[in-house]
C-alpha cells in the first residue's frame, strides 16, 4: 500500500469552487480498483484549505489515479488555476 497525503489551497473567491470539483474527485476517484481510500477534508477554520488522504493498492494504482480522465480534467485542468498545491507526501506503512 501507499500513501498520498495532499494539501491544497484555493484562490480567494474560489472556496466553493475548489470544494465542488473535490467532490468530483471523491466520486470518480472511489471507483478505481486500485483506490484504497480516497478522503477530502476541509480545514474548519481556513475554509479555503483542503487536505486529501489517499491510498492506493501500489505504486501503480497511484499511477493509474494520475492518468486517469477525470484527474486530468478535474485536477490538471480545472483545480490548477484556481487553487495552489501546498504540499503532497508519499508515506508508505512500517510493516509493508
Amino acid at each position: 500500500m501507499i500513501v498520498l497525503a495532499v494539501t491544497w489551497r484555493a484562490k480567494s473567491g474560489e472556496e466553493e469552487k475548489v470544494a465542488d470539483l473535490f467532490r468530483k474527485l471523491i466520486v470518480e476517484s472511489r471507483k478505481e480498483p486500485g483506490c484504497l481510500m480516497y478522503q477530502v477534508h476541509r480545514h474548519e477554520e481556513d475554509p479555503a484549505r483542503f487536505f486529501i488522504y489517499e491510498q492506493y493498492a501500489d505504486e501503480t494504482a497511484l499511477e493509474a489515479h494520475r492518468n486517469s480522465k477525470h484527474f486530468q480534467e478535474y485536477a490538471r485542468k480545472q483545480l490548477t488555476p484556481i487553487a495552489d498545491r501546498l504540499e503532497g507526501n508519499l508515506y508508505s506503512p512500517l510493516d509493508n
